[in-house]
């Protein structure tokens, strides 16, 4: 059966390129793109892809004009969509470009310095293309080929590859349209990393109104309120530790942000205490946490804060992350009689599977004809449809955002000539990786330098603590708990 399609992705931008050809589609430092001129750009960047056969397109780029162009021209040609990120270290930029099987690079100045070998390499900033090169129209897709390929942090010491496939961002963003009244006037934050896929939500959403969607500067979070006002934001999407860097700046004041429509939130666990703070600094907006890990698309439970009912139903001060999407079913594993167990959900938003199907061991089970992701998180039934969020069950932790493997930080220790538990602790400003070693004790700026050859920067520890040995529990393993207290203690040492 023929399941060619002409709405993959990239026809959400082309519904608000009618809509608003002549209108900003994106805004990053002192550079705007109308949805004109970013269409124009795609074209002629993708039909050189499509003219050199890629199939898969790593977009090597920092959030400017070259990524923003460089992910519409990888969908336009057709191929899977690839974002890197030029600040990694380069070995692991090496690894997620042969693990995708990437055939073809845009990169920016900066990407092009990391850039490993590949049969092509678009560098728009200094390669002139020919308008003969242009395609007439994007590429038509199939529901089942992938949009683009992200890249989380893998138990096994290397990134491992999450296919994304158009049917699932089709369901997905189809749900969005339902349940937003998202416009062309609207302006969206554009605050995630284009390597995290919260970014999706941030120009698909924006892009499917013919809406604008503005880049936040880092020195932007030194007012926030100034920036949103400015810019005249009116959705606003972030981690939730946004909410406290803006606390901490003194900005974080009643009435500030006046002008948004919408507040989300997503990637970490939303607190009661920061979602009520936001919120009379955002009285006028809708506030909602989102959940979802990459496997399923982005997002997919969402719940709306009341004022009134979610401080009384919340579980341990923190917001639920409400009722899984229509379409989906879900289970909770080893359910207990508080209705507590694993969250594993099946459904269109479903990932086909890791690039690497190694790494799907024990993270998928069948039950009556369907595959279910295993989420790892522990949930709660609530009332009605709501479900609420109670931890982890695995060493996987978020900082951030970032989805952090802790056994990946510390396969980096080992390779660093250590022996090291990593944690995940809970600190002043959310979780906090903390490492305990073994052996001979090293600097600490010596470690950071050698975990900076091979992790991200966000994944990297910044507290190490020297033991001569770790305790061990009744089963002489050892006692992450223990330990875990003690680094709560450093963290947050009582007064004399």
């Amino acid at each position: 059966m023929d399941t060619t399609t002409t709405s993959g992705l990239h026809a959400r931008f082309l519904r608000g390129l009618a809509r608003s050809e002549s209108r900003p589609a994106v805004s990053v430092g002192g550079q705007s793109l109308t949805y004109g001129e970013l269409h124009e750009r795609a074209l002629l960047w993708g039909g050189a892809l499509a003219e050199s056969g890629a199939r898969t397109v790593g977009v090597l780029a920092g959030k400017g004009v070259t990524a923003y162009a460089g992910i519409l021209a990888g969908l336009y040609a057709g191929a899977t969509v690839v974002p890197l990120r030029p600040d990694f270290p380069a070995a692991r930029t090496a690894q997620m470009v042969e693990a995708a099987e990437v055939d073809a690079l845009i990169a920016d100045e900066r990407g092009l310095t990391v850039a490993p070998p590949v049969k092509t390499v678009l560098a728009p900033e200094s390669t002139k293309l020919q308008p003969h090169q242009a395609l007439t129209a994007p590429k038509d897709v199939r529901a089942e080929d992938s949009a683009y390929v992200l890249f989380t942090s893998g138990s096994t010491g290397r990134p491992k590859g999450v296919r994304i496939g158009h049917g699932s961002t089709e369901h997905y963003f189809g749900l969005l349209d339902a349940r937003y009244d998202f416009t062309p006037d609207d302006v969206f934050s554009q605050t995630f990393d284009l390597n995290f896929d919260c970014a999706m939500f941030d120009l698909f959403c924006a892009w499917g109104a013919g809406a604008e969607a503005v880049v936040l500067p880092a020195a932007a979070y030194r007012n926030v309120p100034a920036f949103v006002a400015e810019r005249g934001l009116t959705v606003w999407f972030s981690t939730p530790s946004a909410i406290d860097l803006v606390r901490r700046t003194g900005r974080l004041a009643p009435g500030a942000m006046p002008g948004l429509r919408w507040s989300f939130f997503a990637g970490e666990a939303l607190t009661v205490r920061d979602t009520a703070d936001w919120r009379a600094a955002a009285g006028n907006s809708v506030t909602e946490n989102l959940y979802g890990p990459t496997e399923l698309t982005i997002t997919v439970a969402g719940y709306r804060w009341d004022d009134e009912e979610t401080p009384r139903i919340a579980v341990n001060g923190v917001v639920p992350i409400g009722a899984v999407h229509e379409g989906h079913e879900y289970l909770l594993l080893d359910e207990n009689e508080a209705g507590e167990g694993e969250l594993a959900i099946a459904g269109p938003q479903l990932t086909p599977g890791y690039l690497d199907p190694a790494d799907e061991k024990g993270r998928f089970l069948d039950r009556d004809g369907r595959r279910f992701y295993r989420t790892g998180d522990r949930v709660r039934r609530l009332g009605g449809d709501d479900l609420a969020y109670l931890g982890r069950l695995d060493s996987q932790v978020q900082v951030l955002g970032w989805r952090v493997e802790l056994t990946e930080v510390e396969h980096a220790l080992r390779d660093c000539g250590v022996d090291a538990v990593a944690l995940g602790v809970q600190g002043e400003s959310g979780t906090e990786l903390f490492v305990f070693y073994t052996g001979p004790q090293r600097p600490v700026l010596e470690l950071v330098r050698a975990l900076r050859a091979v992790l991200p920067e966000g994944v990297i520890p910044r507290r190490y603590e020297h033991v001569e040995a770790f305790p061990l529990n009744s089963n002489r393993k050892i006692d992450r708990k223990t330990l875990a207290a003690r680094a709560a203690d450093l963290l947050s040492p009582v007064p004399a």
